[in-house]
């Protein structure tokens, strides 16, 4: 195990109905003035809006509102958002919905205190200062409620890229797994998706001796494999519902990653899918991972078995472990059909003649990107290339 510090200041007020208290914790955590953040007209149809609002009121807690977050956020709303908070003297940040509203209000609080662009933070500059944040979750997905990352589009080339700090971690984050409920079966798949992946990006590691985070790991997909099916069944089953919510929180505030060497390659891979053809995050990765591991397990084909046992419940083939090693992907990819993701471009919608244009906006030149595997411009060119036609399904 490598040498790690781990921070996770982000108090989890999880339960039924506890968007009532939100108020109180803005307050808490020093908010006198807040942005209310939020995407489109579902927070308001639910009747989640005007609660978090009553609940501002209620502590005392003025308030100003920027809706129209979209999935895969853009960097043109956080322009108006920093511009609004500076305006308004707003002096925290309130993000209601999924992770696209959390990324965007990440975003915001960086920005508003920094004197340059805030796309500096996407392109490789520190955070150095930013407003207090707090979130009222309404997907189970990103993990953005837990951790201090955050992912924007740029309008202008449809780039996609992150930025990461302690600073940008929620100080709460109100996590009511009944509001998920009524989310589509589509939109919870993707969640599931994202999650998993999330955990996959850091179990696959040329770390030796991590067996406390492979377990912590492995209980987390083992998790999502028993209760995305369940919610997909029955979308009101609520206890299902906070299992995979707690999940997601989990998967991703990086309690599983500590101590090892994490991949994110596949992550990075599609991003310039949906910043491209600005599908969901969660069903482009359910197109790129398995086509990542078709790639690379021969790089690493004890970590693949490993997984294929102890995750899908494959038999150890101990005189050829590969063949393990591919069976765990096959049942990967047949979880994801199971769940209504799509496997290839076509069932994306993304275009193999458009394979330049993503290895190219991935922007690393003639060089590499390293990771589980270090990989070349042609090795992501054969990702996308077996994420059109795959062989193991």
């Amino acid at each position: 195990m490598n040498n790690f510090n781990f921070c996770s200041p982000t108090e989890f007020v999880f339960g039924k109905d506890r968007e009532q208290d939100t108020g109180f914790y803005v307050k808490k955590y020093g908010g006198t003035k807040v942005l209310l953040h939020y995407g489109g007209g579902s927070a308001v149809r639910s009747g989640l809006l005007g609660r978090v609002k009553q609940s501002l009121e209620q502590a005392g807690i003025a308030y100003v509102e920027l809706g129209g977050v979209q999935p895969n956020p853009r960097d043109t709303l956080v322009y108006e958002g920093i511009a609004l908070c500076r305006q308004e003297n707003v002096d925290f940040i309130l993000a209601v919905g999924g992770g696209s509203a959390i990324d965007s209000a990440k975003a915001i609080a960086a920005g508003v205190p920094y004197d340059g662009d805030f796309w500096d933070f996407y392109s490789g500059s520190q955070i150095e200062k930013a407003l207090p944040v707090g979130t009222v979750l309404t997907i189970a997905a990103a993990g953005s409620e837990g951790s201090g990352n955050s992912v924007i589009t740029k309008t202008e080339g449809a780039l996609k890229r992150g930025a990461g700090s302690d600073l940008l971690r929620p100080r709460f984050s109100v996590m009511n797994p009944a509001l998920t409920c009524t989310l589509p079966a589509y939109q919870t798949a993707c969640g599931a998706t994202d999650i998993m992946a999330h955990v996959f990006e850091r179990y696959f590691t040329t770390t030796t001796e991590v067996e406390i985070t492979d377990r912590l790991c492995e209980a987390v997909l083992l998790t999502m494999i028993k209760e995305t099916p369940r919610v997909i069944a029955d979308p009101a089953n609520y206890e299902a519902r906070a299992n995979i919510m707690w999940a997601g929180t989990v998967a991703h505030n990086n309690i599983v990653g500590v101590g090892r060497v994490q991949d994110w390659n596949s992550h990075g891979i599609e991003h310039e899918l949906s910043a491209l053809y600005d599908c969901a995050h969660g069903a482009g990765l359910a197109v790129i991972m398995p086509a990542w591991m078709e790639h690379v397990y021969q790089r690493g084909v004890m970590r693949f078995a490993q997984a294929a046992v102890r995750v899908w419940g494959c038999e150890m083939d101990f005189e050829d472990p590969a063949v393990t090693a591919r069976e765990g992907i096959v049942r990967f990819r047949r979880f994801l059909h199971g769940i209504g993701m799509p496997l290839t471009f076509a069932e994306l919608g993304a275009k193999a003649e458009d394979i330049p244009q993503l290895v190219e906006n991935i922007g690393i030149g003639n060089g590499t990107r390293a990771g589980f595997t270090t990989l070349t411009r042609e090795d992501i060119t054969r990702i996308y290339e077996i994420a059109v036609d795959p062989k193991l399904l």
